[in-house]
């Protein structure tokens, strides 16, 4: 797309036209995903409750039902407690709603398929999802309200106790992929379904339940909805909001499952690849033609969307079937069972890693993580940059050391030992300790 507006416009503006447009497109992401997941949550909630109302009512299948409640909500009067601060009041929603969405920036939906590829992707999302607590905090202190007080009160106390197991159970994929790089993350797990990360040893496994329990609690829903909790604290920290400031908040929310449950398709369930490598069996990629490589891509945005919407299913059928927990509880459940559970988790699946590098289901990689595609090419460059130096340094030197050509054939050998290497495999990854080996030899 930059290339396009590149032809009628200076580089940096079509840059920014091209980053503009497609921000407005992710926009809808969490705009459409608020409204489907409402309409999941209402019907799941009446056939688990056996209610009739919400199963027959909004034309077919309830659908005007999200035109009556988006309508309502815009028209309703946006409200303020005269005590209120009311900078702060008016922009407490906003950050947490800019939290969830700027995340969405950096996850991919499929191969290559993401608008700021980041080779620090895990870190990136984990960070930012982690500011959208200070929205929830504002919330409660600036509406002057003793419920919405002891709502952002609740919510700092349970930050403190699932964001270190959370983190823990991130760490585990990343180590076993040797990158944050969500995108070579999900090329790693290409192929049947046996490459998927959970089944790479026992502790990966165990450890994904872990994680989606964090997560759970890490977007206030049920049963960690303390900051909330109805039945104690009237409506928590947004009590005092109404009309769209409140819509922000619930939008805030559905996105940030919407992200937990991704990044965990990402990290442990093969992101965009399916069971099968169906793609690849029907020839759709790009050695077939521009048109074959963009179908496959958007079926493997399927996949993703599809394991990405099965998570948040699942979180709404926790809600509604899971009794709230009380603070205590909360706190017991992260920090004594959770955080040990995690660390356990995370040195049984270092030892694995280091002693059988290849996992379960032969999962190919070293004790030192694998990469593919584009973070391959990086660390080849990486490698190849000081051999260079070093021909450049041969060069100026004289006579003594070896000409520059001669050592440039020196690296040219090198670098095709290590492709050398890297075809023996026949569907290797290329690793680090490939390219470590060449420039030994080369030497």
């Amino acid at each position: 797309m930059a290339e396009f507006f590149s032809t009628y416009l200076p580089s940096w503006l079509a840059q920014l036209v091209t980053g503009l447009i497609q921000c407005v497109i992710l926009l809808h992401v969490p705009l459409v995903g608020a409204m489907f997941f409402v309409w999941v949550e209402r019907k799941a909630a009446a056939r688990i409750q056996d209610r009739l109302g919400p199963t027959r009512v909004g034309g077919m299948f309830g659908w005007l039902q999200l035109l009556a409640d988006g309508l309502k909500l815009l028209t309703k009067e946006d409200l303020r407690p005269q005590e209120a601060d009311a900078m702060l009041f008016r922009l407490a929603p906003y950050v947490g709603f800019c939290a969830s969405f700027t995340v969405f920036l950096a996850l991919p939906f499929s191969d290559g398929w993401v608008v700021q590829w980041l080779d620090v992707g895990v870190f990136f999302i984990l960070a930012v999802l982690g500011l959208e607590v200070f929205g929830v905090i504002l919330a409660g202190w600036a509406s002057a309200s003793k419920w919405s007080l002891f709502g952002a009160m609740r919510e700092a106390a349970q930050v403190v106790s699932y964001e270190v197991p959370l983190g823990m159970c991130v760490v585990v994929p990343v180590m076993i992929a040797g990158t944050m790089d969500l995108v070579a993350i999900g090329r790693m797990q290409e192929g049947l379904f046996t490459n998927w990360f959970i089944f790479h040893d026992p502790f990966t496994f165990v450890i994904f339940f872990v994680y989606f329990t964090c997560g759970i609690a890490s977007v206030n829903r049920a049963p960690f909805d303390l900051a909330e909790a109805e039945s104690e604290l009237v409506a928590g920290f947004h009590t005092e909001y109404s009309g769209f400031r409140w819509l922000i908040f619930y939008m805030a929310e559905y996105g940030s499952m919407f992200i937990v449950s991704g990044l965990a398709a990402i990290l442990f369930f093969g992101g965009w690849n399916g069971p099968i490598p169906l793609a690849d069996l029907l020839g759709l990629t790009d050695a077939n033609g521009e048109l074959a490589g963009y179908l496959g891509r958007f079926l493997g945005m399927l996949n993703f969307v599809f394991k990405s919407v099965l998570g948040v299913t699942v979180m709404i059928w926790v809600r509604w079937t899971v009794p709230r927990l009380r603070i205590d509880q909360v706190m017991t459940m992260c920090l004594k069972y959770c955080t040990p559970i995690a660390a356990v988790m995370f040195l049984g699946a270092t030892l694995w890693t280091y002693t059988f590098p290849g996992g379960v289901t032969g999962l190919r990689g070293t004790p030192y993580g694998t990469v593919r595609g584009v973070s391959a090419q990086r660390v080849e460059l990486s490698d190849l940059t000081p051999a260079t130096e070093d021909a450049e340094g041969a060069a100026g030197e004289g006579s003594d050391n070896k000409p520059a050509e001669e050592h440039a054939g020196d690296v040219a050998a090198a670098a095709a030992d290590g492709e050398a290497a890297a075809a023996s495999t026949p569907s290797g990854p290329l690793s680090i300790a490939t390219f470590a080996s060449s420039r030994a030899r080369s030497r």
